[in-house]
Formats: structure tokens, C-alpha cells, sequence
């Protein structure tokens, strides 16, 4: 299997690596990648916990919040470990690891849909265009050898870091808790909050991605395959 290419240009990016590798020169031997694997599966537990919990009291965002935290360092730090060890499992390594990431952001997000702070159908909107845009990465990594981490500069850490800042705002504000705002679709009245509106932000924002992305891949494998098949007809009549 050969090798991707990891195109990861996010804002903290750089920032986030050396930190990962300081972290990762510093963890004892007995802690293993798959160890870091299970712990951003418990993160993910965690966050969906909180976010069922808040319904009860705001401030069980804070859990979910500490579940962002330990989901960020067993997801980034599970491959980094490898890598400073060298110690890297290239077809094992991606194959359970992006399949907990999806297990993981489903967990997540049925929880953050759970809460009432979420529609659940807003929840499984961006869960479905999350897992749309996880496949596009994925094909392409086969195909081309790149395995993107980044779109329009943001990342799985600029998007937990927004998260955070989200979950603090609705701690301490009680306002935007309150905030509701009602829309008359097809004689159906909708109520939608606060973080309503940001999932429908969000699931718009991962379909351009993934729409973009797709239809210009498309557009350029169509391209280079019928330049094959001139090439190959050109060869074939010359000879």
C-alpha cells in the first residue's frame, strides 16, 4: 500500500504539531497508539454525556467540553505516537482509526441531538454530510495518494476549539440559551434555537465542501482519462 500524503494546512496546525510531538516524546512506553485510539473513544463517550446531561443543568457542558479534550488528544495523538516511535501500521492505522472517527462523531453527534439544545434531526443532518465529506477524503486518499485533513483551512481542532467556545458561550449566557426563533415552512411552524441555526450553518458549509470538491475531482478524473484514452488510440494507430 503506498503511503498518502498528509495535506494538513489549518490554522493551528503548526502549533498543534509540535505540541503533539513534545507530548508524544514524553509519553511512557506502556501507552500505546491503540491505548490513544480507546481514550478518543472515550472522549467521544463523554461529550455525548454532557450534552445529554445538560438538559438537566447548562453546566454539564463543561463535561462535554473535557470530553472535547480528551477526544482531541487520543485522535491526534494515536498516530503522532507512531510516528515518533516509528513504530507506523499504515493499513492498520488507517483502517481502525478512521473507522472510530466515524463511530466517534456519530456517538457525538446522536448525543449533541439527544439534548434539547439540538434538534435531533438538525443533529443527523451534519452527521450525514460529515460522513459524506469523510468518504470523499477517504476515495481520494486511494486515488490520488493525498490524504486531506484540511478544508478552507480548518480542521477536526479549529472545529473542536469552536465547539468549546459554543458550549462556554451557552454556560454563561443565558440569552443565547433563550434565543428561539420561529419559521413557517410548507404551514409547519418551526422553532429553531440558537444552535439550531449553527447545525443548519454547519451542514450547509460541509455540503458546499463536499460538493465542490467532488464535482471538481469528477470534472478533473474525466479529463485525465479521456487524455489516457487519446494517447492510447494516438499509440495504437501509429503503430
Amino acid at each position: 500500500m503506498k503511503q498518502a500524503v498528509r495535506i494538513q494546512t489549518s490554522v493551528l496546525n503548526a502549533m498543534e504539531k509540535k505540541a503533539l510531538v513534545a507530548m508524544a516524546k514524553r509519553t511512557p512506553k506502556c501507552i500505546s497508539s491503540d491505548h490513544m485510539t480507546f481514550l478518543g473513544f472515550i472522549g467521544a463517550v463523554v461529550i455525548a454525556t454532557g450534552y445529554i446531561l445538560s438538559d438537566r443543568n447548562i453546566n454539564f457542558l463543561w463535561l462535554a467540553s473535557a470530553g472535547l479534550f480528551i477526544n482531541w488528544i487520543g485522535d491526534s495523538m494515536d498516530g503522532t505516537l507512531a510516528r515518533v516511535r516509528k513504530e507506523e501500521r499504515p493499513v492498520y492505522g488507517f483502517f481502525v482509526d478512521h473507522m472510530m472517527d466515524g463511530i466517534n462523531e456519530t456517538i457525538m453527534l446522536v448525543g449533541i441531538g439527544l439534548s434539547s439544545l439540538v434538534d435531533f434531526r438538525l443533529a443527523m443532518m451534519v452527521l450525514v454530510f460529515y460522513l459524506l465529506l469523510s468518504i470523499y477524503v477517504y476515495i481520494s486518499t486511494y486515488l490520488k495518494a493525498e490524504f486531506k485533513l484540511t478544508f478552507a483551512k480548518m480542521g477536526p481542532t479549529e472545529l473542536r476549539f469552536i465547539v468549546l467556545c459554543i458550549n462556554t458561550l451557552f454556560i454563561y449566557c443565558k440569552p443565547l440559551r433563550e434565543f428561539s426563533l420561529a419559521i413557517n415552512f410548507r404551514d409547519t411552524l418551526y422553532t429553531l434555537h440558537a444552535l439550531d441555526m449553527a447545525a443548519l450553518i454547519i451542514s450547509a458549509l460541509l455540503a458546499l465542501l463536499f460538493l465542490v470538491n467532488f464535482v471538481h475531482d469528477a470534472i478533473d478524473y474525466a479529463k485525465k482519462e479521456a487524455l489516457a484514452r487519446g494517447s492510447s488510440t494516438h499509440a495504437q494507430t501509429t503503430a
